[in-house]
C-alpha cells in the first residue's frame, strides 16, 4: 500500500462504546424528564451528543490547564456570553479602570464588531452577547491590554458611539407604535438602519478584537469547531469530531424515585422537645418530591477526522512543525475524553460521573461507520431472551463488526478496552479477526499516531498485543 493509499485509509477514527448507568440523570428536557427517542419501534433512553461533547471538552481543557495529558499546556478556548464582563473585569484588576466604565466599552466595542447584546434595561442580559461565543481563553486578556494601550482614543469614541445611540433610541421612541415596528423588521432584515450613524470603530481596535476573537492556537475548537454567524469576518470552523446521541441498546425503563428532605432545625426541636405534643408539631419531612432516574447499557459513538483536525490548526496559523505533534497529542485525549468524560448533571446525588465504559472499539478506515444498526433490534433481557444487556450487546456490536470488516478493505487496526472482567473474558472467547487488545487508553489510537503519543508519556511499558481469540 502506497503512502496516499495508507493515509485515506487512516483518515477517520472511529470509536464505539458501550456503558452501563444505572440510576442516574444525566441529561433531562425542559420539563426536567428523562430524553428518550425511538428506534426499532421501541422507546430508548438518550444521552445527547451535544451533552457529552461539553463533557468531554471541559475534562480535556480541565486537563491541559492542569497540566495533565497529552495536552498539558496547550491553548484551550472558553465559550461564553461574558467576554464583555470577562475583559471588563480585566480593565478593571490589571490597570485600574472603573469598573462600569470598563463593560461599557467593552461592550461597545464588540457591539461594533459586530456582536449583539441583550436589551440595556434589562441588567441580567444587557452586558452578555445573545449568543455563545467559543474563543481562546485569553480573549479578554487581549482585548483588555488593547483598550488600555488605547484608553484616551476609545474613551472619546465610546461617548460619541453612546451618544449616537441614545440619539437613535430617542428618535425611535417618537415615532409612533406603527413605524416603530416597520423600523423594528428593518432592522433584522438590514441589520441596524441606524448603524451607518454610529461612529466607526478604529481600523486598529477592530483588527485587534477579530484577532482576540480567532481561534488561533486553542485545539479544542481545532477539535470541536465552532459557528459565529454574527462576525462575518471572524471564521468559523469545521469540527473535526463528529458525535451521535447515545441510546439504550434495549427498551427504555424509568424509575420515578421518591425523596424525602429532611429539615435539620425541625428535627432538633422534635429532639428537645419536653413533652408528646410538642414534638407532634414538627411531625413530618421538611419537603418532598420526586425525581426521574434511568438505567440501562448505552451505545454511544463518535469519530475524528484526522486530516481536518490538521487542516484546522495549519488554518488556525500554527507553525508546520508543531501541527503534527500537536494533532496527536489532540487524538490522544480526545480519545481520553471520550472514554472518561460524563456529565455532571447530577453528578453529587448519583455518582454518575464515576462509571467507566464495559467495553470501547477504535478502528480507522476512509470512512466514519456507524453501527447503530446492530441495535435496531433492542435487546430481550425478559425470560428466554438475550439476557443481561451488557452481555449481549457486547456480542452483537463484535458480531457486527466482523461482519462489516469482511465486507470492507479498508477497515484496520481494529483495537478493543474492557474495564468490566466478565466483558474481558466475553471478548477474549469471541473470533473476530483481526483485533488486538488495549490495555490503556493510549493503546486505543491505533497505528503509529497512537504508538508515536503514548511513546512520549510516563506510565508502565506497552505490553505487546495479542490477538482476542
Amino acid at each position: 500500500m502506497d503512502s496516499s493509499s495508507r493515509n485515506s485509509a487512516q483518515q477517520f477514527l472511529s470509536l464505539h462504546l458501550l456503558e452501563t448507568l444505572v440510576a442516574v440523570l444525566p441529561v433531562r428536557d425542559e420539563n426536567g424528564m428523562p430524553k428518550s427517542l425511538v428506534y426499532g419501534g421501541v422507546e430508548r433512553h438518550m444521552i445527547t451528543s451535544q451533552a457529552r461533547r461539553r463533557a468531554e471538552r471541559i475534562h480535556a481543557r480541565n486537563r491541559a490547564n492542569r497540566g495533565q495529558g497529552a495536552l498539558a499546556g496547550q491553548a484551550t478556548g472558553v465559550r461564553t456570553r461574558e467576554w464583555a464582563l470577562l475583559a471588563g473585569r480585566r480593565l478593571e484588576q490589571a490597570h485600574g479602570w472603573d469598573a462600569e466604565e470598563a463593560v461599557r466599552l467593552t461592550r461597545s466595542v464588540l457591539e461594533a464588531v459586530g456582536l449583539k447584546f441583550g436589551a440595556p434595561d434589562k441588567p441580567s442580559v444587557a452586558n452578555r452577547t445573545k449568543v455563545l461565543v467559543f474563543a481562546h481563553s485569553d480573549t479578554d486578556e487581549r482585548i483588555a491590554a488593547h483598550l488600555e494601550e488605547n484608553a484616551e482614543a476609545l474613551r472619546e469614541w465610546g461617548r460619541a458611539y453612546a451618544d449616537a445611540q441614545a440619539a437613535a433610541a430617542k428618535k425611535k421612541g417618537a415615532r409612533g407604535k406603527k413605524a416603530a415596528k416597520e423600523a423594528e423588521t428593518a432592522a433584522e432584515d438590514t441589520a441596524a438602519p441606524v448603524a451607518d450613524k454610529l461612529p466607526a470603530l478604529p481600523t486598529a481596535t477592530k483588527n485587534a478584537v477579530l484577532a482576540a476573537l480567532a481561534p488561533r492556537d486553542a485545539v479544542d475548537i481545532a477539535l470541536y469547531g465552532r459557528f459565529l454567524a454574527e462576525i462575518a469576518a471572524s471564521p468559523n470552523v469545521d469540527g473535526a469530531v463528529q458525535s451521535s446521541h447515545a441510546f439504550t441498546v434495549h427498551e427504555s425503563e424509568q424509575t420515578e424515585d421518591f425523596y424525602a428532605a429532611a429539615d435539620d432545625a425541625k428535627l432538633d426541636r422534635k429532639r428537645d422537645a419536653v413533652s408528646f405534643l410538642d414534638s407532634a408539631d414538627d411531625a413530618g419531612a421538611g419537603m418532598t418530591g420526586y425525581q426521574s432516574l434511568i438505567s440501562g447499557t448505552f451505545y454511544r459513538h463518535a469519530v475524528l477526522d484526522r486530516v481536518q483536525l490538521r487542516r484546522n490548526l495549519r488554518g488556525a496559523g500554527m507553525p508546520a512543525d508543531q501541527v503534527e505533534s500537536t494533532a496527536c497529542a489532540a487524538e490522544l485525549e480526545f480519545v481520553n475524553a471520550f472514554v472518561e468524560a460524563f456529565p455532571e448533571a447530577k453528578k453529587n446525588s448519583t455518582a454518575s460521573t464515576g462509571s467507566l465504559p464495559a467495553l470501547v472499539l477504535a478502528f480507522e478506515g476512509e470512512r466514519p461507520y456507524n453501527y447503530a444498526a446492530a441495535f435496531q433490534t433492542a435487546i430481550d433481557e425478559g425470560p428466554g431472551g438475550d439476557g443481561p444487556a451488557g452481555p449481549a450487546a457486547v456480542e452483537r456490536l463484535l458480531r457486527h463488526h466482523a461482519f462489516v470488516s469482511e465486507r470492507r478493505a479498508d477497515l484496520r487496526a481494529a483495537r478493543v478496552l474492557t474495564f468490566d472482567p466478565l466483558i474481558d473474558e466475553l471478548v477474549r472467547s469471541t473470533v473476530v479477526e483481526g483485533l488486538t487488545e488495549a490495555r490503556t487508553i493510549p493503546e486505543l489510537t491505533p497505528g503509529t499516531v497512537g504508538e508515536a503519543v503514548s511513546a512520549s508519556l510516563p506510565g508502565p511499558a506497552k505490553p505487546a498485543e495479542s490477538a482476542v481469540r
